[in-house]
């Protein structure tokens, strides 16, 4: 598969994803994992078997990017194939994740954790 990944300098606190163009991501088509920078591309590597809603040749034309892109800033992949970081996709993330929030929500924990964030928010303000 040949990569359509092309190097992108403009990134930072100002560039929204809207902003890049489709030859900086991973899966160009479904303009998913970004890769501007070396700590996307790690990302990417990372978080290749969450990507849902992807064919197969989807998935080799993204690994394509993203060892293109690895070379580009200098990241060093052990894999050799898209098969090595992750096959499985999560279709069942989304009803995952909710059911969890519900569980947190019946726990109480979940009310913990926003007066903990809450109490630390206050904190830094004074300590300024």
């Amino acid at each position: 598969m040949r990569a359509t990944w092309k190097p992108h300098e403009k990134h930072g606190r100002l560039t929204t994803q809207s902003d890049l163009p489709d030859s900086v991501f991973a899966f160009p088509k479904q303009r998913k994992e970004p890769l501007t920078d070396a700590r996307h591309v790690r990302n990417a590597v990372a978080r290749f078997d969450q990507v849902t809603d992807v064919s197969d040749d989807d998935r080799a034309l993204a690994f394509a990017n993203i060892k293109k892109a690895a070379k580009y800033y200098d990241v060093e992949l052990s894999e050799k194939s898209w098969h090595e970081l992750g096959v499985r996709p999560q279709p069942r993330r989304k009803a995952s994740a909710k059911k969890g929030a519900a569980t947190r929500k019946r726990t109480g924990v979940a009310r913990t954790a926003a007066r903990k964030a809450a109490t630390t928010r206050k904190k830094k303000r004074t300590s300024r």
